[in-house]
Order: structure tokens, then C-alpha cells, then sequence
């Protein structure tokens, strides 16, 4: 827990002069989403506080704004902890994914589009592939789906599935197999890319329907492996 705490200390430069719970419940996020805090940690509010630099009140309103987003839950009597989500909560987030994210390739209208991030983050990719740092890639993996949603052009679009992939990296924290997970994908990213750089919206979409399918096949069968070896324990 001190070197998590030391991070955050790090991150009380971000919060500036306003401190408010919006900003503290968005370094929370990225960093439960990073593993600093895996699932299942309880988090104090004493010591996250005192790294932050922000009052009780506004850490408290921060979880709150965090257990809304089903990224934490609040236990009688026992306090903050980050979230283990079930098998049955993968398998929705998944659900959620194909909803959204098809539904934006399906609603791009004409070519040319605006594609610069999507290729920023192929790239990432590759670079983190060259690196064998597979957790990089993970990180460059969704950084290729949230520019994919944000072809929308949707600021709630973005807000809803920035939750998403938050919640969704819970579960990867539990499965804990960053090459297996992501290395096959990065080829099907540059895949949709391609197509979409061709203006094939349609391919696009056909693509990224079969990629989330086979993502989720994959990653529920993990995660409910997973799930049953710990309660074994």
C-alpha cells in the first residue's frame, strides 16, 4: 500500500487549486484502472486523503461518484473497497461493448474520417509488441477502442464507455494474462484501421464484431477459470 500512496502523492500536482470530487474520483479511476489498487482492496479514506491532499468529505463524495460507476463498493461496516466483478458482469460489459462501439462504426456516415488516433494508438501498440511489454499493449488496446467510440463525436458516448473499459480492466487485473490477452488483437486493430481508412465502414464493423466476440469467449473463460480456483482456496 505505501508505494500506491506514494503514487497518488505524485498526483496532488493534477487536483491544483480547485480540489474537487470529479477530479479526485478521475485519478482514482485511472489508477484502480492501472492495478494500482487491484480488486478487493480496501481503500482508506485516511491515508488517500492525507496522499491527496483533500478533505474527508470530498474523498467520500469521490467513492460515491466511483461505486455509481460500479468501479467500488461500499461494505456496512467494513468501508471502501475496489470492486470484484463476477462472470456475469464480464459477460455484460461485453454485451455493452458490441451495443456501443459497433453502433459508432455503423453510424460514421461518408468517408474520410478522422482516424489520427486510431493510428497513434496502433502504433502504441507495436512499439509496446517490440518492448514485449504486454501490459503496455493492453493499455494501447483500449486506448484503440476509446478513439474508436470517440468517432462519435459524443461527449456521453465517451463518459459512458470511459466507465466501460474501467470496469472492464478490473477484470484483467484478476485474469492477469496481458499476452495472451491482448497480443492477438493488436493485428485485428490495424485490421479495422485499414478498413476504415479504405472507407469500409460495413468491413469495419464486420471486424469489430467478430473481434469483441472472440475477446469475450476469451477472456469470460479466464475469468470464470479464474473465479473458481479462488474460491477453491
Amino acid at each position: 500500500m505505501a508505494e500506491q500512496l506514494a503514487g497518488l502523492a505524485d498526483d496532488r500536482a493534477l487536483l491544483g487549486r480547485t480540489s474537487t470530487a470529479e477530479r479526485v474520483s478521475d485519478i482514482l479511476r485511472s489508477r484502480i484502472a492501472e492495478g494500482y489498487f487491484p480488486p478487493g482492496t480496501r481503500l482508506s479514506e485516511d491515508s488517500i486523503g492525507g496522499a491527496l491532499g483533500v478533505s474527508r468529505n470530498t474523498l467520500r463524495e469521490a467513492f460515491r461518484l466511483l461505486t455509481h460507476e460500479r468501479l467500488l463498493v461500499h461494505e456496512l461496516n467494513r468501508g471502501v473497497f475496489v470492486r470484484i466483478l463476477t462472470v456475469e458482469d464480464v459477460e455484460d460489459i461485453y454485451r455493452t461493448r458490441t451495443l456501443v462501439e459497433c453502433a459508432v462504426v455503423r453510424g460514421l456516415g461518408e468517408p474520410p474520417y478522422a482516424l489520427e488516433g486510431l493510428r497513434a494508438s496502433v502504433a502504441e501498440g507495436e512499439r509496446a509488441t517490440v518492448d514485449n511489454d504486454w501490459k503496455e499493449l493492453g493499455t494501447a488496446n483500449f486506448h484503440f477502442h476509446r478513439e474508436l467510440v470517440a468517432l462519435a463525436g459524443s461527449a456521453r458516448t465517451d463518459e459512458l464507455m470511459r466507465s466501460v473499459f474501467a470496469e472492464l480492466r478490473l477484470a484483467f487485473h484478476v485474469v492477469d494474462e496481458p499476452r495472451s490477452l491482448h497480443e492477438p488483437y493488436l493485428r485485428r486493430n490495424r485490421q479495422i484501421l485499414q478498413a476504415l481508412e479504405a472507407g469500409d465502414a460495413a468491413e469495419a464493423e464486420r471486424l469489430l464484431t467478430g473481434y469483441l466476440a472472440d475477446s469475450s469467449a476469451r477472456v469470460v473463460e479466464v475469468y470464470r477459470r479464474r473465479v473458481a480456483e479462488e474460491r477453491a482456496l
